[in-house]
């Protein structure tokens, strides 16, 4: 695949949106199109000239966005309202995600649910801490990494039950 060249604007994300980043960029819905997926994307390129490898995520709205982070924004020199060009290409080179604290722990006290984590890709562990972070109710939030080690161990290697074209996940939505 080529890469996929664009400018877009630097904005603030809004408050409700719950994202971990002070800053991000919508893809334009042309630039969007071309990505091999609706859903999550790993991407590497550049921003204003400075090497990114950055995921994906999906807006809800048919479009994508990434969060840039402060390390980034002072690399490449841009504030909110900045255009900047943008140039990135898909990898299948996902990164290891993040976990919380309470996965972690739930992982760590289940050796089976443990070991089906240990073989799955970087990538389905990507979704299922996204499908961690989809629910909004703060109960269901504590009952995930329990439902998540019971799937595991049911032999789920992908969480169900959520559409990932709809989901901007809360956590996780910027690596560099």
């Amino acid at each position: 695949m080529s890469p996929i060249r664009f400018k877009a604007k630097m904005n603030t994300p809004d408050p409700a949106a719950e994202v971990d980043s002070s800053m991000l960029i919508t893809l334009p819905t042309d630039a969007s199109v071309k990505l091999p997926s609706r859903g999550m994307v790993m991407v590497k390129g550049t921003l204003n000239g400075v090497r990114i490898r950055v995921l994906i995520q999906p807006d809800g709205q048919g479009s994508h966005w990434f969060g840039v982070d402060k390390d980034l924004r002072q690399a490449a020199d841009v504030t909110t309202g900045d255009t900047v060009n943008l140039e990135i290409q898909p990898t299948k080179d996902w990164p290891e995600p993040e976990l919380t604290a309470d996965i972690e722990k739930a992982l760590a006290a289940d050796p089976q649910a443990q070991a089906v984590w240990t073989d799955i890709t970087p990538m389905a562990r990507w979704d299922w801490l996204n499908w961690m972070g989809s629910v909004k109710l703060p109960k269901t939030l504590q009952e995930r990494p329990e439902k998540l080690c019971s799937m595991l161990k049911a032999g789920k290697r992908r969480p169900c039950c959520f559409k990932r074209s709809m989901q901007m996940p809360p956590k996780n939505a910027e690596l560099l």
